[in-house]
């Protein structure tokens, strides 16, 4: 199973995508935040699932995807942490993690174009990987 949110910028509703099919979720009320994902979210999902599944209609194949994540409040990044990134950059190799935050705001679906901004000059592409931290441990509670 494999999240997805779709529709139009800004009006995106929750999905899933099982077996390469895409499915509308939208009945289960809630969308793909910090809330659902730190609050037992995923259960809810795996019981609505199994309650609801054959029943869920289908998203065709030209509707857009967003991305899979409403609203996280940070996104934060680690620089240089392929030896190969920082040798293509001429960069030395960091003895410790370069942490970086991205904007919110760029958070876009795998499809949408990619705004530039005007008089760019130093613009790059990258592929990045996110991972997103179901829920708060004990330690970061109590700190």
């Amino acid at each position: 199973m494999k999240l997805i949110r779709f529709g139009k910028p800004g009006e995106e509703k929750p999905g899933i995508v099982i077996d390469d099919v895409h499915y509308d979720v939208s009945g289960l009320g809630e969308d793909y935040d910090e809330n659902f994902l730190g609050t037992g979210g995923l259960g809810r999902l795996e019981k609505f699932l199994k309650e609801n599944k054959k029943n869920l209609p289908k998203i065709g194949s030209h509707i857009r995807l967003g991305s899979p994540i409403a609203r996280p409040s940070k996104i934060v990044c680690i620089g240089l942490n392929y030896a190969d990134h920082a040798k293509e950059t001429n960069a030395a190799v960091p003895s410790e993690p370069v942490i970086f935050l991205k904007a919110t705001s760029s958070l876009c679906g795998p499809f949408d174009d990619i705004i530039i901004p005007k008089n760019s000059e130093k613009t790059d592409w990258e592929v990045e990987l996110a991972i997103v931290i179901e829920k708060k441990s004990e330690l970061s509670r109590r700190g």
